[in-house]
Order: structure tokens, then C-alpha cells, then sequence
């Protein structure tokens, strides 16, 4: 008898040896389909929709499918141990192999959704190029897209008939870009990444509409189109970095224009022949060189350049339709962007003369 009980006592503690080991084995088990799949991914975010009416097996098979997950059937044990409330449907963004279990749960129980919208900041004194690559960055379209639009003639024509401040002189067969100029800077804000390049133009272009619309009075007083505006606004957004200079500046080119000078702007050069002011030297042949947008070169006395030379700012084509009354027809600015007005020529000279002595005179 006493055998017996021992054998059963050895049994008995056998069983509890092996409950134990497997209470263990599956707790490790448990806990390790907790942890994030790859904590160590630098792959891509993983976009999960969750459908209204999916049930909860549903959403388990389809995050460890997404690999948002590890075990299906631990994500559910988990849901149930921890009394994890209802899921929310909708679109989520979990990054890659980096959520665990309980943030996976949080984020669908309060429903934080992810956020599709696409924001695109067109900045200020930058080309209708640079605006390709920030929209191919940002949204599904490439440079390629965007550049198409701009040089299509049926496009330019619908614009030409949709806004009045758009006309035939975008047309002009001298121009790079029809639409260069006329993209207002600014930050946008489109439903997702598969925005058309026409979409994104529309609603930067419905902006310029009420902005100018706002301005038409000084507009009809200023002599001038609104492409020549926006021309002589682009290069004032390129030369002043202040509202103050550019108004100055903006006065200076009105003297110029109205005396038969040349603008003799270094910054429509550099547009002219495709240049990287922040890289590029302009060499005399260059600045010598005819060219209907190069306001260095011969027989642009008196002249804007063909179109504009990049999206201007509100202040650039607010300075040009508020110009300062100066008597200055020269102005140039330091390395640091001060910029100093001059009557004459010789001072204009000696102003320069100073800089450079003072070190302050800008080297590429």
C-alpha cells in the first residue's frame, strides 16, 4: 500500500511539474506574441482599414496577416484577459513591426483613424520646378505629370477661360512655364497622396483669385497686367528679403522702367540660363547675352522680363502695387541682406566699394 501511494504521489507530482512547466511554456508564449513583431524594422507603415461589422477573429486574422501582429489567437486571449472594448472601424497606421499588442488595441478602441490629408507648403521665390518636386514628394504624381500640365496648351486655354487674371500672354512662346508666377505660396491642404496634379493647381489658383480680386483697384491704377505684375513681383521676391526693401526696391525698377533703364537684375539672369544662385557665378557672357528674361543683357531698356521668374510672395506683388516714392534708380544688398539705395551710379559704386572693404560684400 505504501508503494502505491508513492507511486501516486510521484505521479501527482509529475502532473504538477508538467502543468507547471506548461503554465510557463505558454505564458512565455503569450507574453512574446505581445511584443512587437520586428522592433527592429525600418520598413515602410502598414495601413490596416477595418471594416464596420468585421468581428473580432476578422480583425485578428487580418493584423497578423498585415504582420501587425504575431499570433491571432494570442491577440484574442489578450482581448479577452484584459476586457479590451469594442473596435472602431476605419483606416489605422501602425509602424512597421514596432506597436505591440496593448498600442495596436488603444488605437482602434479610441478610434484614431489615419489621417490621409496631404499638406504641400509651396514656399516663397521658388520655381515652378521646385513646386514638381514637392508635389511628386508629397502626393502620387511625378515631376514628369506636373511639368506636362503646365506646358499643355488645352490646359492653359481652360485656365485662360476659368480666371481673369490669366491670359493669352502666359502664351507667349518665350516663356519656360505658363503658369510660373502664378502658384501662390502658401501651405495646402488636399484629402490624400492620389490629389491630380489639376486638383492641386485648381485650389492654389481659386487662392490667387480671391487674393487678387482683392487688389483689382490698384491693380487697373498701376498701369500694368496682372502677368506684368506678377513678372516684376518675382523678381522683387528675389532681390528684397523684407516687406520694407522690397517696396524700396520695387520703386527703384519703377524709376528704371520709367527712365528707359534696364532693370539690370542678377536674378533673372540666373533664371534665364537655368542657374543656381546658391552655386552658380554668372560669367560676363552670360550677363551679356540676349534673352527675354535676362534683364543684364542687350535691348531690355525699359522691359520686364518675358514672365515671372518664380512665385513671387503677397508682400513682393503687395510692394510692387505700393512702391516706395524714391528718387533712388540703384540699390544693392550685403551678404547679410541689407539692402542700400543709391541716387546716382557713383554712389551706387562707392556703396559697394564700402561693403567690400568692410567684408560685408556677398562671395560665392
Amino acid at each position: 500500500m505504501k508503494k502505491i501511494l508513492k507511486v501516486f504521489g510521484i505521479i501527482i507530482l509529475l502532473v504538477v511539474v508538467i502543468a507547471i512547466i506548461t503554465f510557463l511554456v505558454l505564458k512565455n508564449k503569450y507574453e512574446q506574441s505581445l511584443t512587437p513583431v520586428n522592433s527592429e524594422s525600418n520598413s515602410e507603415d502598414i495601413i490596416v482599414e477595418i471594416a464596420q461589422g468585421m468581428s473580432t477573429s476578422q480583425i485578428a486574422d487580418l493584423l497578423q496577416e498585415k504582420h501587425v501582429i504575431k499570433s491571432a489567437t494570442m491577440f484574442k486571449v489578450y482581448i479577452k484577459l484584459n476586457n479590451v472594448g469594442s473596435f472602431q472601424a476605419g483606416k489605422y497606421e501602425f509602424e512597421n513591426g514596432k506597436d505591440d499588442v496593448s498600442s495596436v488595441c488603444k488605437k482602434m478602441v479610441n478610434g484614431d483613424v489615419y489621417d490621409e490629408t496631404v499638406k504641400i507648403t509651396f514656399v516663397e521665390g521658388k520655381t515652378i520646378k521646385d513646386y514638381a518636386k514637392v508635389i511628386a514628394e508629397k502626393t502620387n504624381n511625378t515631376e514628369e505629370d506636373v511639368l506636362d500640365l503646365v506646358n499643355s496648351e488645352e490646359y492653359i486655354d481652360s485656365l485662360i477661360e476659368k480666371y481673369w487674371f490669366i491670359t493669352d500672354e502666359v502664351k507667349n512662346d518665350e516663356i519656360y512655364y505658363s503658369l510660373e508666377g502664378y502658384l501662390l505660396p502658401d501651405t495646402y491642404t488636399f484629402e490624400n497622396a492620389d490629389v491630380t496634379t489639376e486638383e492641386i493647381f485648381n485650389v492654389i489658383l481659386n487662392y490667387m483669385d480671391k487674393y487678387l480680386s482683392e487688389y483689382k483697384d490698384e491693380i487697373d491704377e498701376s498701369g500694368l497686367t496682372v502677368h506684368e505684375i506678377l513678372s516684376l513681383a518675382s523678381v522683387v521676391e528675389q532681390e528684397g528679403k523684407t516687406d520694407e526693401a522690397r517696396r524700396g526696391i520695387a520703386g527703384v525698377f519703377f524709376n528704371r522702367l520709367d527712365s528707359g533703364m534696364s532693370l539690370g537684375s542678377d536674378v533673372t539672369t540666373y533664371y534665364a540660363f537655368g542657374l543656381d544662385m546658391a552655386k552658380d557665378e554668372l560669367t560676363a557672357k552670360q550677363l551679356n547675352t540676349e534673352n527675354p528674361y535676362n534683364t543684364r543683357g542687350p535691348n531690355m531698356e525699359g522691359k520686364l522680363p518675358v514672365g515671372p521668374i518664380c512665385s513671387p510672395s503677397k508682400s513682393a506683388i503687395y510692394a510692387v502695387l505700393n512702391p516706395e516714392n524714391t528718387d533712388c534708380y540703384y540699390f544693392v544688398a550685403d551678404k547679410d541682406g541689407n539692402v542700400y539705395f543709391s541716387k546716382t551710379y557713383t554712389e551706387h559704386q562707392s556703396v559697394i566699394d564700402e561693403l567690400k572693404s568692410e567684408g560685408l560684400w556677398y562671395e560665392y
